[in-house]
């Protein structure tokens, strides 16, 4: 019978080491090493179940990190957003909101700081962006004649209409298209600087403005960041 062929590993120890040393360092690194053995491979419905739990896992992350979908105005008509309870549209209680406009508008003219004249060049700008939400207007020219003599306080400045609460405590909705409104701005008052306006006072002189409704047609947020130029508007 021919003997077996030594195991190379041997050979090569026996090279470097004594034959004692070399018979141990083949015995526990070669001879007594564990074998480790690949698992099973997967299974290709095993693959496409770890796919799927990998693609839920990652959605799940992304969800969580974006920021929620805005409501469509489709979606925001149905759940009432901006409606107005009629217990609520109240002229007393949008007065008190007309008292915090006035003031809001003394502070945007400089009426409170130093008596300056107020021209479209220096305060046209600022009449332009600010927000109307409060005031009390009052239509005096409009193509369509029922609108003329409608007067109220603004409860909400869309893109397109000004909807006012009127002494009355009818909500009417005004369009800007072809229609002009008037406003005022009554001056500080000097013995009440807090204030800084009387009400009940028809004596007092105030600053009236008119405001063309088809030149005005922007929402108050689009508004304050938007540049106006000067134009020529059509006489109604």
């Amino acid at each position: 019978m021919t003997t077996p062929k030594p195991h190379i590993a041997r050979e090569l120890l026996a090279r470097a080491h004594s034959p004692d040393t070399a018979e141990q360092l083949f015995t526990e690194r070669v001879k007594q090493k564990p074998l480790y053995l690949r698992p099973t491979s997967p299974t290709p419905a095993d693959n496409r179940e770890r796919r799927r739990l990998h693609r839920i896992r990652k959605k799940e992350y992304f969800l969580r990190k974006q920021k929620p979908k805005p409501l469509s105005a489709r979606e925001k008509r149905i759940s009432g957003l901006y409606d107005l309870p009629k217990e609520e549209c109240k002229y007393s209680i949008f007065k008190e909101l007309h008292k915090l406009w006035v003031g809001y508008m003394q502070e945007i003219l400089d009426l409170r700081v130093r008596k300056v004249p107020i021209t479209p060049q220096s305060h046209g700008s600022k009449l332009v962006t600010a927000d109307f939400h409060g005031a009390e207007v009052e239509v005096v020219r409009s193509r369509c004649a029922g609108r003329v003599g409608v007067k109220g306080i603004v409860a909400r400045d869309t893109k397109f209409t000004f909807m006012i609460v009127t002494e009355k405590d009818e909500v009417k909705t005004i369009p800007k298209e072809q229609t002009i409104f008037r406003f005022t701005v009554p001056l500080p008052s000097a013995d009440d600087e807090d204030t800084a306006m009387s009400y009940g006072d028809k004596a007092k002189k105030a600053l009236t403005f008119e405001l063309h409704g088809s030149q005005f047609e922007n929402r108050p947020v689009d508004r304050a960041n938007k540049k106006f130029k000067w134009r020529n508007v059509d006489y109604i």
